[in-house]
């Protein structure tokens, strides 16, 4: 039964995933890849949160964290994308853009899985 909820899970996320970075990426209209940095930042954040409570706080059971964590969330990030799209810009020549996209993409998402962990850790 863990199986059919994990693969449950990872069908929500990855719809989820293609929903959010497409309609942030119509909303950027840039070459920049937007749409996955929003997905990878967002899901850093939700990931440190569902963490915290349910690594932290044991308020989430195993049954809900499988599908949650590693279906749903799993699926929603995609790093490899992120690696992907980085190397399409190199190879278009734009290695500003590549830099860029892989620095803010480590910092943001640091910083959003720090918040995510701290909010998630101070609710009563």
């Amino acid at each position: 039964m863990t199986l059919l909820f994990l693969a449950v899970g990872g069908a929500f996320g990855a719809v989820s995933r293609y929903l959010v970075q497409g309609w942030v990426q119509d909303l950027t209209e840039g070459r920049f890849p937007w749409g996955t940095f929003a997905v990878n930042i967002s899901g850093s954040f939700v990931l440190g949160l569902v963490f915290a409570l349910a690594m932290d706080r044991a308020i989430l059971s195993p049954d809900v964290r499988v599908p949650l964590m590693i279906g749903f969330i799993g699926s929603y990030t995609t790093f490899s994308t992120l690696m992907l799209e980085s190397w399409v810009l190199v190879e278009e020549g734009d290695l500003l853009r590549m830099f860029g996209n892989l620095a803010l993409s480590v910092t943001v998402g640091m910083v959003a899985v720090v918040a995510g962990l701290a909010i998630g850790r101070a609710l009563p």
